[in-house]
């Protein structure tokens, strides 16, 4: 799977993802940190990449757009790098397991 970081969250995300095996680029790295929800839109669908983000604008734009790329939807406040990656890595199993039955929105919160 390809993923695409949005700017709210740490490059270091990246890094994580692809211990975990997978393609991953943060929009810094590809010089999108200053452009609009869409253009990462377009972005991500062109390249068929997995948006993970904490905007909910992007779950608002898959809802309105049934063709776009799947939205992890990390819904845990302000925290720690470090924290952040330990709650990523201990929910990834889940999310895998719903990008793989194709579910549009993957929501995390602490508790997931």
């Amino acid at each position: 799977m390809r993923f695409l970081v949005d700017a709210q969250l740490p490059p270091a995300l990246v890094g994580l993802l692809k211990l975990l095996g997978h393609e991953a680029e943060h929009v810094i790295e590809l010089g999108l940190e200053a452009s609009s929800d869409h253009s990462i839109w377009e972005y991500a669908k062109v390249h068929t990449a997995i948006i993970v983000t904490k905007d909910e604008d992007f779950r608002a734009l898959r809802a309105a757009d049934k063709e776009g790329p799947a939205v992890i939807w990390l819904r845990i406040g302000n925290t720690t790098t470090p924290a952040l990656l330990k709650t990523l890595s201990g929910s990834w199993q889940a999310i895998a397991e719903a990008l793989e039955r194709g579910e549009p929105i993957i929501e995390v919160t602490q508790d997931r």
